[in-house]
């Protein structure tokens, strides 16, 4: 199965909530106000949330004016590339131009962010670097069980404290491994902390500085991993998060079945911070790089006229 036809399989209901849009659109069809309050209906029941969805139909309704659309068909085709240029951002591929570059790597309990960096391992192994893993989950056992398991399947190294450890220790420790082993890539796991504990939240900025100040420099990227099915919620993590730690990219996980899409639209307008992976499952292999187009492909069926 290709990764366009396995990403079709996994978004059984964003493609429903898009082709709800894709239905709007006929050839016959006059544009009316009854159709924009449908497609602004259709678009929050999808998770675009209402400030993405308002910006959406404004701008299509200010382009409807200027281009004397008549019909329903111009404007959901216009939808679809206007979804396709909000997804694509500068800054979609890993900056690992400094070595060691660290990759911080943050989010709540549960978004898949420990298996994210397994994955992320394997994929930077088979590209031939040198990677060390920071247990910096230090407040759950498992995750550094998990993390070690990851390590030892990917070929990676591995930094780990004792659990209940300053999980910043670790971090530093981390820090000096990396210089002292010569290695590529740094991936920091982090505690699964919920975005409104504020004591959690300022662990986090403690970690940031201890990297900063043992790397002469910021994290070379920060990552926010983000359960798909979590719908509007996902958002106000992501915001926080970024007002926390400046976020560089954030990585979708558990896009099944049950995530219905818009959510990635959202989070990508109100932070202007780009997606740079996508998780379609529990293999090694099941991280992959986000390209807009091809996640627009697999939402919709049929090819739209040019407008």
């Amino acid at each position: 199965m290709s990764f366009l036809q396995r990403l079709r399989a996994s978004l059984g209901k964003a493609r429903e909530a898009f082709s709800a849009v894709q239905r709007l659109g006929r050839p016959s069809e006059p544009l009316t106000d009854a159709f924009w309050d449908e497609l602004e209906e259709t678009l929050i029941l999808a998770d675009f949330g209402v400030p993405t969805t308002q910006k959406i139909v404004t701008g299509l309704q200010t382009v409807a004016k200027q281009e004397a659309w008549r019909t329903t068909d111009q404007a959901v085709a216009r939808f679809r590339k206007d979804v396709e240029r909000f997804l694509t951002l500068p800054g979609a591929t890993l900056d690992l131009a400094t070595r060691p570059a660290v990759v911080l790597v943050v989010g709540v309990n549960g978004s898949g962010k420990t298996t994210t960096i397994g994955k992320l391992a394997t994929r930077l192994r088979g590209e031939g670097k040198r990677v060390l893993l920071v247990a910096g989950d230090t407040f759950r056992a498992a995750a550094s069980e998990q993390l070690a398991i990851w390590a030892q399947r990917s070929g990676a190294e591995l930094i780990r404290g004792a659990e209940g450890a300053d999980p910043a220790s670790v971090i530093f420790d981390g820090m000096r491994a990396a210089k002292a082993r010569d290695v590529d890539v740094v991936l920091v796991d982090t505690a699964g902390r919920l975005q409104t504990k504020t004591n959690l939240m300022e662990e986090l900025k403690k970690i940031r500085r201890v990297v900063e100040r043992e790397m002469d420099g910021p994290p070379a990227e920060t990552l926010l991993v983000v359960d798909g099915t979590t719908g509007q919620n996902a958002i106000s993590q992501a915001k926080l998060f970024n007002e926390t730690t400046q976020l560089s990219g954030i990585v979708i996980t558990k896009l099944d079945s049950t995530a219905k899409g818009g959510v990635i639209v959202a989070i990508v307008d109100t932070l202007e911070v780009p997606i740079k992976f996508v998780g379609l499952g529990e293999s090694a292999d099941a991280l992959r790089s986000f390209v807009a187009a091809e996640f627009i492909d697999a939402l919709f069926e049929e090819t739209p006229a040019n407008v």
